[in-house]
């Protein structure tokens, strides 16, 4: 019988950079054309990775930016964030700095479970953020990367396991002993 663990990951980004086309591509299979700006939502979903099973909450947020106060309920009980920029707006990409900076002093300077994401990967032509760029930064983080496009449905799963994996491997770099609790 698979273990079964509890994940829940934060998904924060600038506004228009699709944080809910990514959200809800990987949980519904679909992508939204319309956009109608988040207040907040939640989205859950469970994967299977090996032997274990991982029931996910998503909390996609509303757009943030350079002045925007994370509440705690983002801090607290959160095991991953999934930071967002878009391809095609350099704005955004500078955005996420500053919410890995809030987030960074949030958590008292201790290691995060990251993944940074060029999202509409499919907008390349108009592309103002180069993938080494991105790159970089997540390395400069300790974190990892990767781009996607919500819209063709483009590495949008991995997004959400390699979240997964980061927590892991963020989880063992501390040497922590599993002591969650599961459901069995």
């Amino acid at each position: 019988m698979p273990l079964v663990r509890y994940r829940k990951v934060a998904i924060l980004g600038y506004r228009s950079v699709g944080k809910t086309s990514l959200a809800h591509q990987f949980v519904e299979g679909e992508f939204l054309e319309g956009y109608d700006p988040t207040v907040e939502n939640t989205y859950s979903k469970t994967v299977t990775l090996g032997k274990d099973e991982f029931h996910l909450h998503l909390v996609d947020t509303a757009g943030q930016d350079e002045y925007s106060i994370l509440p705690y309920s983002l801090i607290i009980g959160v095991h991953g964030y999934v930071l967002v920029y878009s391809v095609n707006s350099l704005r955004s990409f500078q955005i996420v700095k500053n919410l890995y900076q809030k987030l960074h002093e949030g958590h008292g300077k201790t290691r995060l479970s990251v993944l940074l994401v060029g999202n509409k990967a499919d907008l390349s032509p108009e592309r103002e953020v180069q993938a080494v760029e991105g790159k970089k930064l997540a390395e400069s983080w300790g974190a990892m990367f990767m781009e996607s496009s919500a819209r063709d449905n483009q590495l949008t799963q991995d997004v959400f396991i390699k979240v997964i994996q980061e927590i892991a491997r963020v989880e063992n770099s501390y040497g922590r002993q599993d002591r969650r609790c599961y459901l069995m």
